[in-house]
């Protein structure tokens, strides 16, 4: 499992484990697996859509602006703006 944390300057929006989550980088939408390759990538407005397994229909959370970065420690998006 991939672990997904969901972050804006006022607080923790969702921390959990999940099989991908596609996230809408600024050169495109780009998929992160477990075991995915370290990378930063600025993030574009529109829909961080994850998937919980595989196969399973996405949930998908509205962000504005950030950061996204993949390391050791799964996948963070560091979003300006999270809509509710």
């Amino acid at each position: 499992m991939l672990h997904f944390e969901l972050v804006t300057p006022a607080k923790l929006v969702r921390s959990e484990d999940v099989y991908m989550v596609v996230v809408p980088g600024a050169e495109g939408d780009f998929g992160v697996l477990e075991g995915h390759a370290p990378l930063m990538s600025t993030v574009r407005d529109g829909a961080v859509k994850i998937y919980a397994t595989d196969g399973a229909t996405p949930e998908e959370v509205q962000v504005r602006g950030g950061f996204a970065e993949v390391g050791e420690n799964g996948l963070t998006v560091l979003a300006e703006h999270v809509e509710d």
